[in-house]
C-alpha cells in the first residue's frame, strides 16, 4: 500500500490540474447553470476507467414541483451515475455534489480558477466539494494504472443542486433507484471529523395581516409588523426552550472547542423579515421566516406541533392579530449507528492515514444524504476535504492545503483497496 501512496503523491500536481479543470467551470447555483458541462467531463473521465456511465436530468416539471421555490433557476439538472462491477461481494456508492455557491466580489485571488499559495489551493468549490471528485479521479486512475482492482463494486453518484434542496439531484437518483449498494460513503463535508448525523431541516413561515392606510392616519389601518411583534416574542420563547435540549450525537470537535457545546442541539432562527412599501403607507402584510434544526431523537410531526402549538397561545392572547403559518420538511435528520462495521471502517482508515485520531460527530446543518439514507436504508459516512475553521467554505477565498488533499487521496486508496498489501 505505501508504494501506491508514494503514486498517488508523485500524482499531486496532476489532481490539482484536475481540480483546477472543475473549479473553472462555474456551477455556482443560482443560477444553476452549466451542469451538463461539468458531467460531460467526469462523464468522460470515468468512461475512459472502464464505468458504465449514466447522465440522468431531472425532468423540469419534477424539479418545479418539488422545488416550487426555485423555478427561477435556470439549466438542465443534470446528474451522473457510473458503475465498475469488478465481481465484488459488495457494492460502495460515492457520492458528492458539484454545484457551488456563488463566489462575492471580495475574493483576493480569482474564484473560478486554482490559485496555489503558501501550501493551500484557492478557488470556488475546493472544499465542498470538487476537491474529493479530483481526489477521486485521481485513485481510479491510479489503480487503472497500477492493475489494482478495487475491494468493492464501485458506484458512484455526482450530482447538483445541494446547495439550493430540499430536492437535490442525489434525491432523484435514490427516488430512481440508482443508488444500490451495501456502504455510502459521502465525500461532502470536512476532514475535521466523520460526520455520522446531521440535523433535520423546518423551513416555516407566518404571515401577519393588517390594513393599508396612509401613516399620518395610522389608527385607521393596522399596521402588520406591529401585530407581529407578539408572534416573535412567542417565537423567542420557543427559541429559548426548544435549545435547552441535546442530543445524544456529538458534536464536531471544532464546534465543541469554540462554543464548549458537546453534542447537537436544536435550533429555531427567524432569519427573514419582509414587510412595507414606503415610509408613508401602513403595511398590510408582514411575512417572517426562518428554520427549525431538529435533532436526529425529534420527529418532523412534534416540531410542527409545537410551532403551531406557539402560534395557537399568540392567536389566544390576542384574538386581534389575524395570520396564518406553513412547516415544511426540507430534510430529514441522518444517523447511522456508530458501531456499524462500516462506521468503524471508515473511522480506522481516516485515522490511520490522517495519523490522530478522527472522530465521529453530528452536523449541526442539514444534509441530502440524510434524504439518500431515508430512501435506502445505506449505513452513511461523510468525510471530505477541508477543515471546518479554516477552509472557508460557503466564504471568501475557499481553500484547501494541498497537504489534506494528498491525504484524502491516501484515504480513498486505503479505502477503496483495503486489503491490498506489498504493491
Amino acid at each position: 500500500m505505501q508504494a501506491l501512496f508514494d503514486y498517488l503523491e508523485s500524482k499531486t500536481e496532476e489532481t490539482i490540474n484536475t481540480l483546477n479543470e472543475l473549479v473553472r467551470i462555474p456551477t455556482q447555483v443560482p443560477p444553476g447553470e452549466n451542469y451538463e458541462k461539468i458531467m460531460d467531463f467526469a462523464a468522460g473521465k470515468l468512461h475512459d476507467l472502464d464505468f458504465e456511465v449514466e447522465t440522468l436530468v431531472m425532468p423540469r416539471e419534477l424539479f418545479e414541483k418539488k422545488n416550487p421555490r426555485l423555478s427561477h433557476l435556470k439549466g438542465e439538472r443534470v446528474n451522473l451515475s457510473a458503475k465498475l462491477d469488478v465481481g465484488a461481494p459488495k457494492t460502495l456508492l460515492i457520492n458528492t455534489h458539484l454545484d457551488v455557491v456563488p463566489a462575492s466580489a471580495n475574493w483576493s485571488v480569482p474564484p473560478f480558477e486554482c490559485t496555489v499559495k503558501d501550501g493551500r489551493v484557492f478557488g470556488r468549490g475546493v472544499a465542498d466539494s470538487k476537491g474529493g471528485v479530483a481526489a477521486l479521479l485521481t485513485v481510479l486512475s491510479a489503480m487503472k494504472e497500477q492493475d489494482i482492482k478495487p475491494e468493492y463494486n464501485l458506484n458512484i453518484a455526482l450530482t447538483t443542486d445541494e446547495e439550493m434542496g430540499p430536492y437535490s439531484g442525489l434525491c432523484y437518483l435514490a427516488d430512481l433507484g440508482k443508488l444500490e449498494a451495501d456502504y455510502f460513503l459521502s465525500m461532502d463535508g470536512d476532514s475535521d471529523d466523520i460526520t455520522i448525523a446531521s440535523n433535520g431541516n423546518v423551513d416555516w413561515q407566518v404571515d401577519v395581516f393588517g390594513k393599508s392606510y396612509h401613516s399620518g392616519s395610522s389608527f385607521l389601518g393596522v399596521n402588520a409588523i406591529e401585530k407581529s411583534i407578539p408572534v416573535m416574542n412567542e417565537l423567542m420563547e420557543l427559541k429559548a426552550k426548544v435549545e435547552k435540549r441535546r442530543s445524544k450525537v456529538p458534536t464536531s470537535m471544532a464546534i465543541s472547542r469554540k462554543t464548549g457545546i458537546n453534542t447537537l442541539l436544536p435550533v429555531l432562527n427567524i432569519t427573514v423579515i419582509n414587510a412595507g412599501v414606503k415610509q408613508n403607507i401602513v403595511p398590510d402584510r408582514c411575512t417572517l421566516k426562518g428554520d427549525r434544526r431538529y435533532i436526529p431523537e425529534e420527529i418532523f410531526e412534534d416540531v410542527c406541533k409545537e410551532m403551531n402549538a406557539t402560534i395557537s397561545r399568540v392567536k389566544e392572547k390576542h384574538p386581534d392579530i389575524d395570520l396564518k403559518m406553513s412547516c415544511d420538511d426540507i430534510y430529514a435528520p441522518m444517523l447511522t449507528d456508530m458501531n456499524h462495521p462500516w462506521v468503524k471502517e471508515v473511522k480506522r482508515v481516516a485515522s490511520e492515514v490522517a495519523g490522530r485520531d478522527v472522530a465521529l460527530a453530528g452536523a449541526q446543518g442539514s444534509l441530502d444524504v440524510a434524504y439518500a439514507v431515508k430512501v435506502t436504508g445505506l449505513p452513511a459516512c461523510c468525510f471530505g476535504i477541508g477543515r471546518r475553521t479554516q477552509s472557508n467554505a460557503h466564504a471568501d477565498d475557499e481553500n484547501i492545503w494541498i497537504e489534506d488533499l494528498v491525504m484524502y487521496t491516501r484515504f480513498l486508496a486505503r479505502l477503496i483497496c483495503k486489503d491490498v498489501e506489498n504493491i
